[in-house]
């Protein structure tokens, strides 16, 4: 391995670890608020699942270039068939949310509040969490959707346009 290719490689794995660190901080700061207040909450794993696949789906439509899936065309080939089920399992998860806040309605969550918070500071936190909730699952399915996509173009580049991702 040449002293660039370590370079490259070294940045790219700073960058990876940087943003690992960062969607990790931001599943933190977005579930704090239920988690503060709320003893259990059922949804709360596919709602950070949410968070990881849009920021990380995201991430990889835009800055494909700066990450190790660059040029690993295994890997590409694996994450857009990969992502066929996953966007059944992300869009199963929002519609059993939907479904949970049709039938039960948000109501059904006060019993897991501690019992110090007031019935304001309750239906500020369930409007939170539907709206969160919801926006994270929408976008989540949405770059799970488009990233297969991209990586078939990037798939198409790296072999007929040489030097390009």
């Amino acid at each position: 391995m040449t002293d660039l290719a370590k370079q490259q490689f070294q940045l790219k794995l700073k960058l990876e670890l940087i943003f690992w660190a960062l969607t990790l901080l931001l599943v933190g700061l977005l579930t704090y608020p239920l988690f503060s207040i709320m003893q259990d909450w059922s949804f709360v794993y596919a709602n950070a699942l949410f968070i990881v696949i849009f920021v990380t789906y995201t991430r990889h439509l835009f800055l494909l270039k700066y990450s190790f899936l660059a040029y690993a065309q295994w890997a590409k080939f694996v994450l857009i068939f990969a992502s066929i089920p996953l966007i059944f399992k992300l869009i199963e998860y929002t519609f059993n949310f939907q479904d949970f806040m049709e039938s039960e309605g948000l109501p059904s969550f006060t019993p897991y509040f501690y019992p110090e918070v007031g019935i304001k500071q309750q239906q500020q936190l369930l409007d939170y969490m539907k709206g969160e909730y919801l926006f994270f699952g929408v976008a989540s399915i949405i770059a799970a959707i488009l990233l297969p996509f991209r990586l078939l173009i990037s798939y198409w580049r790296v072999y007929n346009k040489q030097g390009t991702v």
